[in-house]
Protein backbone atom coordinates (compact mmCIF):
# COMPACT_ATOMS: atom_id res chain seq x y z
CA UNK A 1 0.00 0.00 0.00
CA UNK A 2 1.50 3.42 -1.11
CA UNK A 3 1.66 5.61 1.63
CA UNK A 4 -0.93 8.52 1.88
CA UNK A 5 0.10 12.13 2.78
CA UNK A 6 -3.02 14.00 4.16
CA UNK A 7 -2.82 17.68 3.45
CA UNK A 8 -2.58 20.91 1.08
CA UNK A 9 -0.05 21.00 -1.60
CA UNK A 10 1.31 24.80 -0.42
CA UNK A 11 1.27 23.93 3.39
CA UNK A 12 4.53 24.62 4.75
CA UNK A 13 4.64 21.55 6.78
CA UNK A 14 3.16 19.00 4.00
CA UNK A 15 6.02 20.04 1.83
CA UNK A 16 8.74 19.51 4.56
CA UNK A 17 6.86 15.94 5.05
CA UNK A 18 7.36 15.41 1.05
CA UNK A 19 10.81 16.71 0.75
CA UNK A 20 11.89 13.63 2.86
CA UNK A 21 9.85 11.45 1.37
CA UNK A 22 11.76 12.62 -1.74
CA UNK A 23 15.22 12.34 0.24
CA UNK A 24 14.37 8.43 1.22
CA UNK A 25 12.26 7.41 -2.19
CA UNK A 26 9.26 6.48 -0.81
CA UNK A 27 6.54 6.90 -3.45
CA UNK A 28 3.46 8.40 -1.82
CA UNK A 29 -0.01 9.86 -2.48
CA UNK A 30 -0.99 13.00 -1.41
CA UNK A 31 -4.66 13.28 -0.40
CA UNK A 32 -5.80 16.64 -0.79
CA UNK A 33 -7.65 18.29 2.33
CA UNK A 34 -10.05 20.92 1.38
CA UNK A 35 -9.61 23.30 3.98
CA UNK A 36 -12.63 26.12 2.59
CA UNK A 37 -15.19 23.06 2.81
CA UNK A 38 -13.44 22.29 6.62
CA UNK A 39 -13.32 18.78 5.72
CA UNK A 40 -10.62 18.64 8.58
CA UNK A 41 -13.30 19.58 11.20
CA UNK A 42 -15.58 16.61 10.14
CA UNK A 43 -15.81 13.54 12.58
CA UNK A 44 -13.90 10.91 10.00
CA UNK A 45 -11.06 13.52 9.77
CA UNK A 46 -10.89 14.41 13.49
CA UNK A 47 -10.84 10.89 14.06
CA UNK A 48 -7.04 10.50 12.69
CA UNK A 49 -6.03 14.08 13.88
CA UNK A 50 -7.81 14.82 16.97
CA UNK A 51 -6.69 18.77 16.70
CA UNK A 52 -8.68 18.94 13.04
CA UNK A 53 -5.08 20.11 11.68
CA UNK A 54 -3.03 19.32 8.50
CA UNK A 55 -0.66 17.35 8.08
CA UNK A 56 -0.78 13.31 9.09
CA UNK A 57 -0.28 10.55 7.20
CA UNK A 58 -1.63 7.06 6.36
CA UNK A 59 1.24 4.27 5.81
CA UNK A 60 -1.10 1.06 5.77
CA UNK A 61 -3.32 1.76 8.15
CA UNK A 62 -0.40 3.77 10.75
CA UNK A 63 -1.93 6.80 11.04
CA UNK A 64 0.74 9.80 12.55
CA UNK A 65 -0.13 13.23 12.78
CA UNK A 66 2.77 16.03 13.86
CA UNK A 67 5.11 16.98 10.93
CA UNK A 68 8.55 16.48 12.97
CA UNK A 69 7.16 13.45 14.44
CA UNK A 70 5.89 11.85 10.73
CA UNK A 71 9.78 12.88 8.99
CA UNK A 72 11.07 10.74 12.59
CA UNK A 73 9.05 7.97 11.46
CA UNK A 74 9.55 8.37 7.48
CA UNK A 75 13.55 8.23 8.21
CA UNK A 76 13.27 5.47 10.70
CA UNK A 77 11.21 3.20 8.21
CA UNK A 78 12.56 3.77 5.14
CA UNK A 79 15.68 5.64 5.44
CA UNK A 80 17.91 2.91 3.94
CA UNK A 81 16.93 4.00 0.91
CA UNK A 82 18.63 7.64 1.04
CA UNK A 83 21.31 9.73 2.89
CA UNK A 84 21.34 9.03 6.41
CA UNK A 85 19.39 12.00 7.45
CA UNK A 86 19.48 11.19 11.40
CA UNK A 87 23.06 10.10 12.50
CA UNK A 88 23.70 6.75 14.21
CA UNK A 89 27.07 7.50 16.04
CA UNK A 90 26.00 8.85 19.71
CA UNK A 91 28.15 12.00 19.12
CA UNK A 92 27.37 13.60 15.65
CA UNK A 93 23.36 12.04 16.65
CA UNK A 94 23.76 14.27 19.81
CA UNK A 95 24.91 16.91 17.75
CA UNK A 96 22.02 16.58 15.46
CA UNK A 97 19.57 16.43 18.44
CA UNK A 98 20.98 19.71 19.54
CA UNK A 99 20.04 21.56 16.15
CA UNK A 100 16.73 20.07 15.18
CA UNK A 101 15.83 21.65 19.11
CA UNK A 102 17.42 24.60 18.08
CA UNK A 103 15.19 25.44 14.69
CA UNK A 104 11.98 24.15 17.07
CA UNK A 105 12.95 26.72 19.73
CA UNK A 106 14.82 29.67 18.25
CA UNK A 107 14.30 29.58 14.15
CA UNK A 108 10.66 28.69 13.48
CA UNK A 109 8.91 30.05 16.33
CA UNK A 110 9.40 33.80 15.07
CA UNK A 111 10.21 32.77 11.35
CA UNK A 112 6.61 31.26 10.90
CA UNK A 113 5.05 34.19 13.45
CA UNK A 114 6.07 37.06 10.58
CA UNK A 115 4.79 34.17 7.99
CA UNK A 116 1.65 34.35 9.77
CA UNK A 117 1.57 38.34 10.09
CA UNK A 118 2.53 39.00 6.44
CA UNK A 119 1.00 35.98 3.92
CA UNK A 120 -1.74 33.98 6.53
CA UNK A 121 -3.81 37.04 7.49
CA UNK A 122 -3.86 38.47 4.14
CA UNK A 123 -5.16 35.21 3.06
CA UNK A 124 -7.97 35.49 5.32
CA UNK A 125 -8.68 38.47 5.32
CA UNK A 126 -7.49 40.12 8.36
CA UNK A 127 -4.89 43.13 8.81
CA UNK A 128 -1.24 42.70 9.22
CA UNK A 129 -0.09 44.11 13.00
CA UNK A 130 3.05 45.42 11.75
CA UNK A 131 4.25 46.05 15.82
CA UNK A 132 4.34 42.24 16.15
CA UNK A 133 5.76 41.46 12.70
CA UNK A 134 8.59 44.46 14.06
CA UNK A 135 8.86 42.36 17.41
CA UNK A 136 9.59 39.43 15.38
CA UNK A 137 12.12 40.23 13.13
CA UNK A 138 13.77 41.81 16.26
CA UNK A 139 13.92 37.98 17.49
CA UNK A 140 15.01 36.10 14.44
CA UNK A 141 17.29 38.30 13.94
CA UNK A 142 18.98 37.98 16.84
CA UNK A 143 18.60 33.99 16.51
CA UNK A 144 20.32 34.67 13.21
CA UNK A 145 23.39 35.81 15.06
CA UNK A 146 23.88 32.49 16.52
CA UNK A 147 23.41 30.53 13.51
CA UNK A 148 25.80 32.82 11.63
CA UNK A 149 28.58 31.82 14.64
CA UNK A 150 27.51 28.37 14.27
CA UNK A 151 27.15 28.00 10.03
CA UNK A 152 31.03 29.90 10.23
CA UNK A 153 31.94 27.05 11.33
CA UNK A 154 30.60 24.31 9.54
CA UNK A 155 28.64 23.31 6.75
CA UNK A 156 25.97 22.38 7.64
CA UNK A 157 23.77 23.17 11.25
CA UNK A 158 25.08 19.99 12.53
CA UNK A 159 28.04 19.21 11.73
CA UNK A 160 29.74 19.25 8.21
CA UNK A 161 26.96 16.30 7.09
CA UNK A 162 23.19 17.20 5.49
CA UNK A 163 20.47 15.71 8.19
CA UNK A 164 17.30 16.10 9.37
CA UNK A 165 17.75 19.53 11.29
CA UNK A 166 18.38 21.30 7.92
CA UNK A 167 15.31 19.98 6.57
CA UNK A 168 13.79 21.41 9.02
CA UNK A 169 14.46 24.85 8.51
CA UNK A 170 13.56 24.87 4.67
CA UNK A 171 9.51 25.83 5.00
CA UNK A 172 10.18 28.78 7.19
CA UNK A 173 13.52 29.72 5.82
CA UNK A 174 12.83 29.71 2.31
CA UNK A 175 9.26 31.86 2.83
CA UNK A 176 11.20 34.49 4.70
CA UNK A 177 11.40 36.04 1.67
CA UNK A 178 7.30 36.15 0.91
CA UNK A 179 7.54 38.45 4.11
CA UNK A 180 9.72 41.32 3.39
CA UNK A 181 11.95 39.52 5.69
CA UNK A 182 14.64 37.82 2.95
CA UNK A 183 17.00 40.79 4.34
CA UNK A 184 17.76 38.53 7.44
CA UNK A 185 19.15 35.52 5.90
CA UNK A 186 20.85 38.15 3.24
CA UNK A 187 22.82 39.83 5.37
CA UNK A 188 24.58 36.97 6.61
CA UNK A 189 26.73 34.97 4.27
CA UNK A 190 27.41 32.02 6.22
CA UNK A 191 23.57 31.72 6.73
CA UNK A 192 22.39 33.08 3.01
CA UNK A 193 25.55 29.86 1.38
CA UNK A 194 23.62 27.23 3.79
CA UNK A 195 20.40 28.40 2.71
CA UNK A 196 20.98 28.48 -0.33
CA UNK A 197 22.75 25.33 -0.30
CA UNK A 198 20.01 22.75 1.39
CA UNK A 199 16.79 24.61 -0.56
CA UNK A 200 18.63 23.71 -3.90
CA UNK A 201 18.48 19.72 -3.51
CA UNK A 202 16.03 18.01 -5.28
CA UNK A 203 14.12 16.79 -2.62
CA UNK A 204 13.42 20.71 -2.22
CA UNK A 205 12.98 21.36 -5.50
CA UNK A 206 10.26 18.94 -6.22
CA UNK A 207 8.11 20.03 -3.72
CA UNK A 208 8.78 23.80 -3.00
CA UNK A 209 5.73 24.78 -5.83
CA UNK A 210 3.35 23.09 -4.38
CA UNK A 211 3.27 18.89 -3.33
CA UNK A 212 2.10 16.37 -5.51
CA UNK A 213 1.50 13.03 -5.33
CA UNK A 214 5.17 10.91 -6.40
Amino acid sequence: MVLKLHGIPRSMWVMLIAAVLHETNVSFELVVVDMAKKDHKLPQYLDKHPFGEVPYVDDDGFILYESRAICRYIIAKYGGQGPELIPKDLKKNALFEQAASSEAANFSPPAFAIFFEKVIKKHIGQETDEVAVEKHRSTLDGKLDGYERILSKQKYIAGDEFTLADLFHLPCGTFLSMTGSGDLIEKRPNVKRWLDDISSRPSWQAVKDGVQSS
